[in-house]
C-alpha cells in the first residue's frame, strides 16, 4: 500500500491501513525515538506507543499538501518525545541519568561522555521541525543523501540544503546545552 492509500486509509478507520502504516514506518519511528530518549528501552516503547496512539486519534486532519506520511508522523513522534521529557522532569528527571547515578564508572571520562550524549540527546530533541530526525538519517543512521531523498520526495539539493540548516540548528542548540553557567 502506497503513502496516498495509506492516508486515505487512515482517514476513513480502515484497519488495513494502520497496518500498513505500522509496518511501513515503525522501525524508523522506532529508531528515532530511540536516538532521541536513550537507552532507557521501557521509555522508547512507552513514547513509540504515545505516537500511534496520538496518530490514531489525529488520522482525519492529515493533510498530503503539507507533507508527506513520515513528516506528519514525525512530527507527532517529536510532540510526544517532547512530552517524555516534560514527564521525566516532573520525576527528577536528573536523578535517572546515568551521570546521575552510580552506574558510570565515576571516572572523569565516563561522567563527560554521559553528559556529552545526553545533550546531544537533547540538542537533536529541540530542532525545528524535521531536522534532528535528518540528522540520525545521514549521520547516525548513515544514509546517503541520495536514499534521504528519495525516501522524503525531494531533490538531492533540497537534502542537501536542509542538511545545511539542521546542522546550523544543531551547533545552536548544541552550544547552549553545554554553556558552563559563569
Amino acid at each position: 500500500m502506497d503513502d496516498s492509500a495509506i492516508a486515505s486509509g487512515l482517514r476513513s478507520g480502515d484497519p488495513a491501513a494502520w497496518r500498513a502504516l505500522y509496518d511501513a514506518y515503525a522501525e524508523r519511528v522506532w529508531r528515532c525515538v530511540g536516538r532521541l530518549i536513550g537507552p532507557h528501552p521501557a521509555d522508547v516503547a512507552d513514547a513509540v506507543q504515545e505516537t500511534m496512539m496520538a496518530a490514531a486519534r489525529s488520522a482525519r486532519n492529515y493533510d498530503a499538501s503539507k507533507g508527506s506520511l513520515w513528516q506528519w508522523l514525525w512530527g507527532i513522534t517529536r510532540v510526544q518525545v517532547q512530552l517524555h521529557f516534560r514527564k521525566r522532569a516532573r520525576h527528577e528527571r536528573w536523578k535517572e541519568l546515568p551521570f546521575a547515578t552510580s552506574e558510570t564508572s565515576g571516572s572523569p571520562d565516563a561522567l563527560e561522555a554521559a553528559e556529552l550524549t545526553e545533550a546531544v540527546r537533547i540538542a537533536l530533541n529541540e530542532l525545528p521541525g524535521d531536522y534532528g530526525a535528518l540528522l540520525t538519517a545521514k549521520y547516525l543512521d548513515g544514509e546517503s543523501v541520495e536514499a534521504i531523498a528519495g525516501r522524503e520526495r525531494l531533490t538531492e539539493t533540497a537534502v542537501r540544503s536542509k542538511l545545511a540548516r539542521a546542522r546550523d540548528a544543531f551547533k545552536r542548540a548544541f552550544k547552549q546545552k553545554t554553556r558552563i553557567a559563569p
